[in-house]
């Protein structure tokens, strides 16, 4: 049985605090393994990068009162990461810990019926941010860990209690650990690198964080035993693949939804990898809604052009998928990209 649990906002905190320092440890590991769709070796980075910017966020200074709203700390998290999400591994945890925040809103104290709304929430939100979703990668994580979860729920008949918490806390994080050994069997450059996915092993770090932070136990380190692939860090499996040509076009802009919806098709049309996500809830008072735009292109002008045309971008970066491939390279950088 559980006994110390403590789901409220101070826990959220906590939460991501240990995702920084997981992801932040586990990051060249994750590197090492990243080789779907771009085998550049950096998802590791920008989830830690990304993580970060959520958990430095909810920094208090002394005069600041501490948190009591859960949903408010998740959006404070999520608006912080998505401004700075690295790669398409932390763009889609931004968009998953901003739709995480939407159903705990007003709450003081996560059960397991809100743990299972925000799960699912998020992972739909997730999955519909990117133009072309693909099965085997950290969206089949998020989405296994939200099923798991329900079904506990479902199972407790909307018990509140700390104990229903717990297991479908116990829930979320076995379903993520499923899902990532299966993502080696649904995509055909993991199968044939002996690998799984680098997302989805980041994304199941991050769940066991939260199973911690809220139960008030040790993260589970043996999960990772076995993962196919995860005891390589040298040389880096990715650094034997085929290096890939283009360039990785991000930045936030201000759109009205059909102005966002053409944005989104036209990307489609000369890019891969286009991710589209809402900041925010509110709309300014053109109507116009700000968005987090991702995009793999060949040459950034183009790309740049479309987005210009559509609104004045900011916090753009243009920076190139094919990284050096250097081994003594810091398992930390500030560069870098996945798709």
């Amino acid at each position: 049985m559980h006994t110390k649990v403590a789901a409220n906002a101070l826990a959220m905190k906590r939460w991501l605090g240990k995702a920084e320092t997981a992801l932040g440890n586990h990051s060249d590991r994750l590197n090492a393994i990243n080789i779907f769709p771009v085998a550049d070796g950096d998802t590791g980075t920008n989830l830690y990068l990304t993580v970060r910017a959520a958990a430095r966020s909810l920094v208090l200074t002394d005069d600041q009162p501490a948190p009591v709203d859960v949903g408010e700390v998740l959006a404070t998290a999520g608006q912080a990461a998505m401004e700075e999400a690295r790669g398409n591994s932390g763009t889609l945890f931004s968009v998953f810990l901003c739709a995480a925040a939407e159903p705990l809103a007003g709450h003081t104290r996560v059960t397991s019926t809100l743990l299972s709304a925000a799960l699912n929430r998020a992972q739909i939100r997730a999955w519909s941010a990117l133009s072309d979703p693909v099965p085997g990668t950290m969206l089949s994580v998020m989405e296994a860990a939200a099923r798991a979860v329900a079904a506990v729920d479902a199972a407790q008949d909307g018990d509140d209690s700390n104990h229903a918490l717990g297991l479908a806390l116990d829930a979320a994080v076995e379903g993520a650990l499923a899902a990532v050994i299966h993502t080696e069997e649904q995509l055909d450059a993991l199968q044939s690198a002996h690998v799984v996915d680098a997302g989805g092993v980041g994304m199941l770090l991050i769940l066991d964080c939260l199973r911690s932070a809220v139960l008030g136990e040790e993260l589970q380190n043996e999960l990772l035993d076995g993962l196919h692939g995860y005891d390589v860090s040298d040389p880096h499996i990715h650094a034997a693949m085929p290096v890939d040509d283009g360039v990785e076009v991000m930045c936030t802009i201000s759109l009205s939804p059909l102005n966002a919806a053409t944005l989104r098709q036209r990307l489609d049309e000369i890019g891969e990898s286009v991710i589209m996500s809402q900041v925010g809830s509110g709309a300014d008072p053109a109507g116009n809604y700000r968005w987090r735009v991702h995009v793999h292109v060949p040459q950034p002008d183009q790309a740049v052009a479309l987005i210009r045309s559509l609104g004045e971008p900011s916090q753009i970066s243009i920076s190139e998928l094919a990284l050096p491939r250097d081994p003594d390279m810091d398992a930390v950088n500030t560069g870098g990209h996945e798709r």
